[in-house]
């Protein structure tokens, strides 16, 4: 057991050591790495099992039985802002009265009320044990002097990222290394400017144990919730309106749970990090993201760019999609994006019953070699990842997994997957070669015109799709689905509609075990399948009814003619 807390103890899967032993506890900075950045070596965990993974969920969700009883505030006597002198009436700077209202507050562990009232307010410093609440009708609201909040801090070593990831000190409510913090409405905060560059709404800096509750956060020019090196996080009912930039940003965090939001941004919606900001390698672990609508954004579900560090069990689930109106800047770009490129890993992934409208690239993994923060640029992995109830449509980009030659993406299961593209493309696109952008960032438009209409996977290992269906509005003459360079790849139950002019519904190249059974091509289908490469081998079709199929494969003079094996089919006649 770990010390009296509210809170629950942090997350201890089978693989992790224990959290913290009896009596004791640990603080956010006892587990960040030493300044230089190189990673503290920590036992492997064994590699996940399907079950397992897709038990994930129901795990995260044991770990995070947050308790209904808050640890001790004196609720029946709040430590009223007005008393400490707040105006409240938009026009007075409040600052120093609802600082002296935490300073009393944090003498008690106690609550400091905003009633209803317009508080203008510079940067304020919060306190270990303190809630602060915002009465219905409150609206604490960021001044519009610049001069009234923290100095942007200067860590004293490369961060290696933006100022906006960097940063926690020009914000309006700041929180380093404290614990058992709240931050509740119905309330509001407003950031109160109209276009990105200013001071973000919340803050947090190797803090633990904070609750942030039925708030919304309007105008915010800064990302709205900004969490770096803090563990045991519990955000829910959060509402975000037109934010300039990020809505929750976790980097380098342990144990956060983000329920029950809606947020409405211009650029991410929530993103998981694990930059160099700490000034050292830390994983970002035990996220689960769940009941959100994320509307009019850029990326919605995000891990990266910023990948330094590890990020390890992970769960988005039960979501709503909407991207921003096409042409708007910054466009949208895809719904789930899991991206390393700066040496760390992504395993353990898993992301279910989310719904799409609009977004131009549903699914989004990349594995690349950009290589902030090393010597030399080193590739990390992204494995054990599993989409399952997906429904996507509207999509104008098509989604790929890809990795780089030599680090493949590997162990990646599609499920049950719907996409709805708009088509419109030419076959042409089969000619073209797709760079392999290794040192780029990471984003689907790099990727926005490859050579299948549906899914475009290259350089994957042990890929596994059950029950995909793609379809497109209008018609496209490349094929629904390509694999470049993929080893050990079973499609199953792939449903998908044929190209014009009777191209290939399926392209594989270079590609070694690979099955496809359970298909039912329907009525136009040209060649169910093309093979090309001098790689391509132990290609096997079972269980298939290829009865509508005019033309089962084409194979290219470099392929061993052995290498497509046919068994149990259902053949035309």
């Amino acid at each position: 057991m770990c010390a009296p807390s509210p809170f629950p103890c942090p997350i201890a899967p089978p693989w992790s050591r224990p959290p913290c032993r009896s009596g004791t506890t640990s603080s956010p900075r006892s587990t960040t790495c030493s300044r230089s950045p190189s990673v503290r070596s920590s036992p492997s965990p064994p590699n996940l099992s399907r079950r397992a993974l897709l038990g994930l969920p129901g795990a995260l969700l044991a770990s995070f039985a947050f308790s209904r009883t808050l640890w001790a505030a004196d609720e029946s006597a709040p430590f009223n802002v007005r008393s400490y002198g707040a105006k409240g009436n938009g026009k007075t700077k409040d600052t120093r009265a609802i600082q002296a209202a935490i300073e009393a507050a944090a003498k008690t562990r106690g609550t400091v009320h905003l009633p209803s009232g317009d508080y203008v307010s510079g940067t304020l410093h919060l306190r270990q044990g303190i809630t602060l609440r915002l009465a219905t009708g409150a609206t604490l609201i960021a001044s519009k002097d610049d001069q009234d909040f923290d100095r942007y801090e200067e860590p004293g070593y490369d961060s290696y990222a933006d100022r906006e990831t960097t940063d926690m000190s020009f914000a309006l409510l700041q929180g380093r290394g404290v614990r058992q913090v709240s931050i509740l409405g119905p309330g509001r905060i407003d950031g109160n400017r109209s276009k990105r560059g200013g001071p973000k709404p919340i803050a947090l800096k190797e803090c633990r144990e904070i609750r942030i509750r039925d708030l919304t956060i309007d105008n915010a020019p800064n990302y709205n919730i900004s969490l770096l090196g803090c563990d045991s996080v519990d955000i829910q009912g959060v509402t975000i309106r037109n934010g300039y930039s990020d809505g929750i940003d976790p980097d380098c965090c342990r144990n956060v749970r983000i329920a029950r939001c809606r947020i409405e941004s211009r650029d991410d919606a929530i993103v998981a990090k694990t930059s160099l900001a700490l000034g050292a390698r830390r994983s970002t672990e035990n996220l689960m993201v769940t009941d959100c609508a994320l509307v009019h954004v850029r990326n919605a579900l995000k891990l990266g760019t910023e990948s330094s560090g590890d990020f390890r069990n992970i769960v988005f689930r039960n979501c709503t999609i909407s991207a921003r109106p096409d042409g708007a800047r910054p466009y949208p770009s895809a719904g789930v994006s899991l991206a390393t490129v700066d040496g760390g890993s992504i395993e353990r992934v898993v992301v279910s019953n989310i719904t799409m409208v609009g977004i131009r690239a549903p699914i989004f993994l990349r594995l690349g070699r950009r290589g902030r923060g090393q010597k030399v640029p080193a590739a990390g992995e992204l494995k054990n990842v599993s989409f399952s109830n997906i429904v996507a449509t509207g999509a104008a980009w098509t989604s790929s997994i890809m990795g780089i030659p030599g680090h493949p993406v590997t162990e990646v299961s599609l499920k049950g997957i719907r996409i709805t593209a708009r088509g419109g493309g030419s076959a042409e696109a089969l000619a073209r070669e797709v760079p392999e952008y290794e040192r780029e960032y990471p984003d689907a438009s790099l990727f926005s015109d490859v050579p299948a209409y549906g899914l475009y996977c290259r350089h994957a290992q042990r890929l596994r799709m059950e029950r995909v269906d793609l379809k497109i509005d209008q018609s496209d003459g490349r094929p629904a689905l390509v694999l470049d360079d993929v080893h050990e790849a079973d499609v199953m139950t792939l449903a998908a509609m044929p190209p014009a002019g009777g191209g290939p519904l399926l392209w594989f190249r270079s590609v070694r075990e690979g099955r496809l059974r359970g298909l039912r091509p329907g009525v136009g289908t040209g060649t169910l399948v093309r093979l090309t490469g001098a790689e391509t081998a132990k290609i096997l079709l079972t269980g298939n009814d290829l009865s509508q199929v005019a033309q089962v494969a084409t194979i290219d003079g470099g392929v061993d003619p052995t290498a497509l094996r046919m068994e149990n089919n259902v053949m035309r006649k």
